[in-house]
């Protein structure tokens, strides 16, 4: 094995409660559906992901991280180029406090403990300076927030078919009426489970997908007018107004924030 392989595999029978890989992927890049035996946590020190587990589908930027515990089956989509630096971690070194699928957010700290960890060759020193790493990152991951922001995914084969349709085109506005044709079901069946399997409404789902999609957005600097225009708003008074109410700050507030996980 070489001390920065890009292959997952060399990183998940390492005797090595941490194991870190840093790699890079183009705008438009998806990884397939795959499991790793050990836990992960996604983060993108550069660019925005979405990963999607039958569970939710979550957006990731620099800010923020997804936690994924072993044997979780996922994919990856990147939007924008992506530098993906990656903590595959033993599961009996996991934080007993991540339990199941988690959005965290990334300090300062464990940001910095990311990227000094991807440096270090795969095999390091325990006694030396990244055991003292490795420790510090299960110890914020251990204390880090959980964020209550993830987009639910139904099993309903008809109902995934068109929540999957959204995730890739967050902009749609076809009402539920016309789904319905889509997808072969009466729009009050797939009300009804949109209720049962996500635990919201077609609108509030619907408006799920948009804010995620705008935090990937913001995240790629793109200007708010355009955001708002794409995803379906009718002023940008309007996009602005719903993301202060879902996220407790304006966009612009939500940008210096990223702006400021980055520097």
């Amino acid at each position: 094995m070489t001390p920065r392989s890009t292959n997952r595999e060399d990183y998940q029978r390492v005797p090595r409660p941490v194991a870190a890989m840093g790699k890079d992927f183009p705008s438009g890049h998806i990884i397939p559906p795959h499991t790793h035996p050990r836990a992960q946590l996604i983060y993108a020190a550069e660019g925005v992901m979405r990963v999607v587990t039958s569970e939710g589908a979550w957006v990731v930027p620099p800010h923020r991280a997804v936690w994924l515990p072993a044997g979780i089956e996922h994919e990856v989509h990147m939007h924008g180029d992506v530098a993906m630096r990656t903590l595959y971690v033993d599961p009996r070194a996991a934080p007993a406090s991540l339990t199941g699928c988690a959005v965290i957010e990334v300090s300062t700290l464990l940001r910095a403990l990311i990227l000094r960890a991807v440096e270090e060759p795969i095999e390091y020193d325990e006694r030396g300076a990244m055991g003292h790493v490795a420790a510090l990152i299960l110890e914020e991951l251990a204390h880090g927030t959980p964020v209550p922001f993830h987009i639910p995914l139904p099993r309903d084969p008809r109902l995934l078919a068109l929540c999957r349709a959204l995730l890739e085109e967050p902009g749609a506005i076809a009402t539920l009426d016309t789904w319905a044709e889509r997808v072969g079901a009466s729009s009050r069946t797939l009300a009804r489970l949109f209720r049962r399997e996500t635990s919201l409404g077609f609108n509030a789902w619907r408006q799920q997908v948009r804010l995620a999609e705008a935090v990937g957005r913001l995240a790629r600097r793109e200007p708010v007018t355009l955001i708002a225009e794409e995803l379906g708003y009718s002023s940008p008074s309007a996009f602005s107004a719903m993301f202060h109410r879902a996220l407790g700050a304006t966009p612009r507030q939500y940008l210096d924030r990223i702006e400021h996980a980055r520097r």
